[in-house]
């Protein structure tokens, strides 16, 4: 089985395909043993051994029934968060005699759902796929797109399709007087790196809404040595900061005691480099009390004005976790 740790990307990448971005399967040809929307489940796909329903055994993924018209299977999946695609993991864990042997992905950029008229750039060529195992798969086009095809051949079932990625938009159509969410995901916002990261996934902090649960955020192992945790995110735009919100909802016994964010200009920096030490970060928002399971707004006073800024440092003392963490502010064009 291929390993994560094998693919860069799926570590420090965006999964574009998750339902808290939007992510949504709109077209299958056919899904007569499993349901198309399962395809994209933020969950790890499970194996029921004595579950059965209608159509037969239940499994959890897309499986549509076997094909004897020489054809094949495939479904449409949209992206709310545009971006360029570094990567994807078919995973077809359990799906063991009915997986495809072959599969390849299309993509497009329309304002519009697809169809018969849409032309389609293949980013994943007709490539063998392995049963019961993650499928990772590098995308060599740096186009944008928001439609993705997948394409079974001839058909079977897939449990699980990450899409991994970094979300674009076209700051140029935005008002650079306007106050925007210059973090959030759908802005181009991601995070870059972390000194911990045990339980949840990072990302989530910029994604829309607020978490569900407390599995829904950021969360480190508890500290049992001197310092503090910290996390980086590369904003969607340089811009000058006016408030900041962090919360911790769902939070209660394990927020973090204090957090504090520093600020730096890191146009074109390559992403290890923004981890490294000798980065001149500025004192954005200093030591600020947190409480359990809230939103906490800061600004006016509690915003130091340092000027225009590409990256954050967000700090917590000693350690803990974050739900969400939003950052606003005025664009800084030139």
């Amino acid at each position: 089985m291929s390993e994560p740790r094998n693919f860069p990307f799926a570590s420090h990448a965006i999964n574009l395909a998750s339902p808290k971005l939007g992510a949504e399967v709109i077209y299958a040809t056919d899904e007569f043993f499993a349901s198309k929307e399962r395809l994209t489940q933020d969950t790890e796909p499970k194996f029921i051994p004595d579950k059965y329903d209608n159509h037969g055994k239940w499994m959890d993924g897309w499986e549509t029934r076997r094909r004897r018209d020489g054809g094949f299977d495939y479904c449409i999946l949209m992206l709310k968060a545009r971006g360029t695609v570094y990567g994807v993991n078919i995973d077809t864990r359990y799906f063991t005699g009915n997986h495809p042997p072959h599969a390849s992905i299309d993509g497009t950029l329309s304002e519009n759902n697809p169809n018969e008229s849409t032309v389609w750039k293949e980013i994943i060529p007709k490539t063998e796929i392995i049963a019961d195992s993650h499928n990772f798969i590098e995308v060599m086009s740096k186009d944008c797109f928001n439609y993705l095809r997948l394409n079974l051949y001839p058909d079977g079932g897939v449990a699980r399709l990450r899409v991994y990625g970094h979300p674009t938009t076209n700051w140029q159509q935005h008002c650079p007087t306007q106050i925007h969410e210059l973090s959030a995901i759908m802005n181009g916002g991601y995070v870059v790196g972390y000194n911990d990261a045990h339980y949840g996934n990072p990302w989530v902090i910029l994604a829309p809404d607020r978490g569900v649960d407390m599995g829904d955020g950021w969360e480190t192992r508890r500290r049992r040595e001197p310092g503090n945790d910290w996390i980086v995110v590369a904003l969607g735009a340089k811009g000058i900061i006016k408030r900041i919100e962090i919360d911790t909802a769902h939070y209660k016994g394990n927020y973090p005691d204090y957090c504090s964010v520093e600020a730096a200009i890191l146009e074109g920096a390559n992403d290890l480099l923004v981890l490294k030490d000798d980065v001149d970060w500025q004192n954005l928002m200093g030591q600020q009390k947190l409480e359990m399971d809230r939103i906490h707004i800061f600004e006016a006073e509690k915003i130091n004005a340092i000027g225009p800024v590409t990256h954050l440092r967000l700090s917590i003392y000693p350690d803990g976790g974050i739900s969400r963490f939003r950052v606003f502010g005025k664009l800084a064009l030139e």
